[in-house]
């Protein structure tokens, strides 16, 4: 008889400095930006810059950033996956781990945790918190649980769950976080996604020739999208307004956390933040669906510095709208693909 599936779900998420100290900054910056589906450019050319650049004068600078977020629980988005955590800990009868692609928890402490706390488990489900594709985000964290693993020899398989930006328990907890601010009186809707440099788009575009081939490319069918973070965000963007019956002139798209002078998905969203109150929209609303878990990029760049921006330039009113956090329809979205996957009835869902 084939062994019956003991299945663990392991929760995995960008990750944090362990505090606002600037040498812990600093070292989770090193940490992350070598990593080469980051930055992806040559070994010694990433070298250089994140080691003599980037992390010596950086690194000051994001500790004063963290600290205006930071709470008696440490990181935000630690705080928030960990409570994801105990809300379906209440849901689904399976042992749970977190894991952080960067800094603590590592994805190598959730595995071992699971292999010596419940040596009976068979066979991990592994979800990226991250609804889109990019090389940056869900790829990297992939990657890295399959080596972690790999390297471990554990006893138990992998299973990882695919991005889920079109899923409707996903899009649906994300219409219901948008919807009691849509209610009320707002000129624009701004949806801002974390950017990527284009050259990531065609670097996993499986054709070869698709990605940024024509203007209409994120609208035209191809095997394309399935690794296009430009299209899931668009089509993320389409079924929520349809959702939330939104007119077309009532919202847009922006991008947003670029570094460097090399060309970002655009358009930029602290340019837009400078630009719409002059068009006449000065009552706005910005959302961060890229992120399942507020973070540096919602809780500070969006809420804080974007306020500050759209304000200065004759905004009004400034609304941001927090990530779907703990949300209960989130959690009982996950632990419904969970209870689905484990009993065979949605393979479609992993990869």
């Amino acid at each position: 008889m084939p062994e019956k599936v003991k299945p663990a779900l392991v929760l995995m998420n960008l990750g944090s400095p362990d505090s606002t100290a600037v040498a812990d900054v600093r070292r989770y910056l090193r940490e992350f930006l070598m990593d080469e589906r980051v930055l992806d450019i040559s070994y010694l050319s990433r070298f250089f810059l994140v080691n003599t650049v980037i992390a010596p004068f950086r690194a000051p600078k994001s500790a004063e950033a963290y600290q205006t977020i930071w709470t008696k629980e440490g990181s935000p988005l630690v705080s928030l996956t960990r409570q994801l955590k105990l809300a379906l800990q209440k849901e689904i009868d399976v042992p749970i781990e977190i894991a952080m692609r960067y800094g603590s928890p590592s994805t190598k402490d959730a595995f071992d945790a699971i292999a010596k706390e419940h040596p009976e488990v068979n066979q991990v489900i592994l979800l990226p918190l991250y609804p889109h594709y990019a090389m940056a985000s869900y790829e990297t964290a992939v990657v890295c649980a399959r080596e972690v693993h790999k390297k471990g020899r554990y006893s138990f398989n992998i299973s990882t769950i695919k991005p889920f930006y079109k899923e409707a328990g996903y899009l649906d907890a994300l219409a219901e976080s948008i919807r009691p601010y849509t209610d009320g009186d707002y000129d624009h809707l701004l949806f801002s996604y974390h950017g990527i440099p284009e050259r990531q788009l065609v670097k996993v575009d499986p054709t070869g020739s698709h990605c940024l081939g024509s203007a209409d490319c994120c609208t035209t069918n191809s095997e394309a999208h399935k690794t296009c973070y430009r299209h899931q965000c668009f089509e993320t963007t389409r079924r929520v307004v349809e959702l939330l019956n939104i007119p077309k002139d009532k919202y847009s798209i922006s991008f947003q956390s670029r570094l460097g002078r090399t060309q970002w998905l655009r358009p930029y969203t602290d340019f837009r933040l400078a630009e719409l109150p002059a068009e006449g929209k000065k009552k706005l609303l910005i959302v961060s669906p890229a992120f399942v878990s507020d973070c540096l990029e919602t809780l500070e760049e969006l809420a804080e510095r974007g306020k500050e921006t759209f304000m200065q330039v004759g905004g009004e009113q400034y609304t941001y709208i927090p990530c779907i956090n703990v949300q209960a329809s989130w959690v009982k979205t996950v632990a419904g693909w969970y209870n689905s996957i484990s009993k065979g009835e949605k393979e479609m869902l992993l990869q």
